[in-house]
């Protein structure tokens, strides 16, 4: 594939309209995750199925570490709260190139991951109410989709919570359980 150049970004207006769109895909990629997790029995969040570099357990730290990064940390930079809400160990432990461990003794519970996740959503769905047309259009680095602007990185993070359900499902196959679709 040949390097294309950056797309022509949309005027504000059409940024904010397509924030909320990828929101709203957010917020329908957050019901089938969840979905998911509650038909997953939690002692089985710490399970490596064999050939499988990974568990339930890494993939909600994950979505949790990556939808902050996405939606606040990205948009608004770091404020001192943060470091309660994502800790340095917790994001050494969960973010990008970080490695699954099956040791549950050494992780939060599966309570602890849940109530982790869903403050940062909803703390990030709040905050991206306020956010400006002006504000999407700034440019960031990669991760984002298609524009290389901070509304990118917001329509990036519904594909990304996408791909890691398709992961829960896969695991959820590879523990012997039902699918729930």
């Amino acid at each position: 594939m040949q390097d294309m150049p950056p797309p022509a970004l949309p005027s504000a207006d059409d940024a904010v309209i397509m924030k909320q769109a990828a929101l709203g895909q957010l917020a329908f990629a957050r019901r089938y995750t969840l979905e998911m997790l509650d038909a997953t029995p939690r002692e089985l969040w710490f399970t490596m199925p064999a050939g499988l570099p990974t568990n339930v357990a890494w993939q909600l730290g994950h979505l949790t570490v990556s939808q902050y990064g996405l939606l606040m940390f990205r948009i608004r930079g770091r404020r001192p709260d943060d470091l309660e809400l994502i800790p340095g160990r917790f994001r050494k432990a969960y973010g990008r190139g970080s490695v699954p461990k099956s040791d549950s003794q050494t992780q939060p519970t599966p309570d602890e991951l849940i109530q982790r996740l869903d403050r940062v959503f909803d703390l990030a769905m709040a905050e991206m109410n306020d956010v400006t047309g002006e504000t999407l259009l700034e440019s960031v680095d990669m991760p984002y989709a298609h524009y290389p602007c901070k509304l990118g990185a917001v329509l990036f993070c519904p594909l990304h919570e996408q791909i890691h359900a398709g992961h829960l499902g896969m695991l959820r196959r590879a523990l012997d359980l039902e699918p729930i679709r």
